[in-house]
């Protein structure tokens, strides 16, 4: 490690907010620490029948994270890079401007689509070819979807890119693919790292309007000119880490064994472990597994759950409702409540984007014959319950595809400032669990950038770096006899889900 203090800047973009992070190393001491400067919501657009994201809005709250640095006096910053959620994207004309507003992965235009592809392709075919978990806002699908109702928006099309792609295109006017985020289009074969052409060619889309994908760590671009006049900064490096930004939340597990589990926690639960090679096996398809493309030649194998959306959404209704109760209080509220009174599978296709997830999560509770929860403090308690019993159905799922036993389940991100629902998960696996760090993807997006820079030497010392900086809580289990019951109840009532 090379000893010299270091300043770099990360944007990382939720489904739910985006936040602007400097991150500073103090390479001699081993040391990072972080400060957020910008932080920022994301709120989908709903326009007539469909739902987009403010893409122009976020391209405004980057510059706006870009002057709040330099209004706070970090003029030494030596590089910059974003991560996103994954699949969704935008398209380009030929002469480089933006053809509409991207679609939200929850837009209703996919709904139907999934199942036309499959029938078109094979199940089996498109698992072996792309190694990705079945959802119908995969990217294929929302391209297959766009075809079907738009095919004049493809004609026009030059180029993709990936949300992450296209904001950089916006500060550098450079066009670059990343790699990880390539991976979760189910458009990029999983064995040789490129562009699926026979796939591309059977489904009718346009290959080449795809880009190339560069390696995580790659510098892509610098701010432009114009920008930089605009800004009154100079021209920062930019540089593609891991964008999807799952990808960077793995980056930053602090974990010291070479096995671990790990569980990425936010609007969605990413649950998986990372493997040195795609496991595409008929157990795999069959348990619709995901295979995701990492940083430094590693994969993801992992499943994609519902996560804090269940909650976020219940909250956005109370709010209309004009409750206005805080995430804190509702987890105080679900505390006091009677334990296994009602179970829910997040991933049922009913809690996709529904109207209000409140009565949508009482009818899933109707339709299987429980308790119907009533008050704020039951439903979020019914949540975080089948929350904890679904990690620890994917966790046992994960190791006996890997054939690997974990000790514990790493958690990272802003869900870990839900103690409640670490402690239900500990509870629920019956192993440790390990809270920590909470802004997980940009640490992760941070560490790539010092290793790019030459400052970190590889994954395994970022990983000690992030360990030594930043807190880590441990999760004692408790009531093993109660979870367990419960544990065989939710796997009774999530037998009758819709999940594909």
């Amino acid at each position: 490690m090379v000893s010299k203090l270091s300043s770099v800047l990360a944007f990382d973009l939720g489904a739910s907010s985006g936040r602007a992070i400097v991150g500073r190393l103090d390479s001699e001491a081993g040391r990072v620490t972080i400060e957020e400067i910008h932080r920022f919501s994301n709120d989908p657009v709903q326009v007539g029948n469909h739902l987009h994201w403010d893409i122009l809005r976020l391209f405004h709250e980057l510059k706006q994270g870009i002057l709040q640095t330099k209004h706070l006096g970090y003029t030494d910053i030596e590089s910059l890079a974003i991560d996103s959620w994954a699949v969704d994207f935008g398209l380009l004309a030929a002469n480089g401007e933006l053809l509409g507003n991207p679609y939200h992965y929850r837009d209703h235009q996919t709904d139907t689509v999934m199942d036309k592809v499959i029938a078109a392709i094979g199940r089996d075919k498109l698992y072996a070819k792309t190694g990705l978990q079945f959802l119908q806002f995969n990217s294929v699908f929302q391209l297959a979807a766009i075809k079907e109702r738009n095919p004049e928006l493809l004609e026009r099309a030059k180029t993709f890119l990936m949300i992450p792609d296209l904001l950089r295109y916006f500060l550098t006017g450079e066009k670059h693919s990343e790699f990880t985020n390539a991976t979760t289009t189910q458009l990029l074969n999983a064995t040789t790292g490129a562009w699926d052409a026979e796939l591309l060619q059977q489904l009718g889309l346009p290959g080449d309007i795809l880009l190339h994908p560069v390696a995580s760590g790659t510098r892509v671009g610098a701010l432009t000119e114009d920008l930089c006049s605009e800004l009154d900064v100079a021209p920062i490096p930019v540089i593609a880490v891991g964008e999807h930004d799952t990808a960077s939340a793995v980056v930053a597990v602090p974990a010291l064994d070479e096995n671990f589990a790990f569980l990425s926690c936010g609007t969605w639960s990413l649950l998986g472990t990372e493997t040195s090679a795609p496991i595409l096996s008929e157990q795999a398809l069959s348990w619709n597994f995901t295979n995701e493309g990492g940083v430094y030649g590693t994969n993801r194998l992992l499943k994609n759950i519902m996560g804090l959306w269940l909650i976020q959404e219940c909250k956005r209704t109370w709010d209309k409702e004009g409750k206005n109760i805080g995430f804190a209080e509702l987890v105080k509220l679900a505390e006091p409540v009677k334990p296994f009174q009602s179970f829910i599978d997040p991933d049922d296709d009913m809690f996709l984007n529904p109207a209000h997830m409140p009565k949508q999560i009482q009818q899933y509770c109707r339709d299987t014959n429980q308790f119907v929860p009533q008050t704020e403090g039951e439903i979020v308690r019914c949540i975080l319950e089948s929350l904890a019993l679904k990690y620890r159905f994917i966790l046992e799922r994960t190791e006996q595809l890997s054939g690997i036993t974990y000790q514990g389940l790493h958690i990272v991100g802003g869900g870990i400032q839900n103690e409640l629902l670490c402690q239900f998960t500990a509870n629920a696996i019956q192993r440790e669990v390990w809270a920590g760090p909470v802004e997980g993807s940009a640490l992760g997006n941070l560490v790539v950038q010092w290793i790019a820079l030459g400052y970190i030497a590889n994954l395994r010392e970022a990983r000690k770096l992030i360990r030594n900086s930043f807190p880590v809580k441990t999760f004692i289990p408790e009531d093993g006899a109660g979870w367990q019951a419960a544990y065989i109840t939710f796997c009774q009532v999530a037998s009758r889900s819709t999940v594909k």
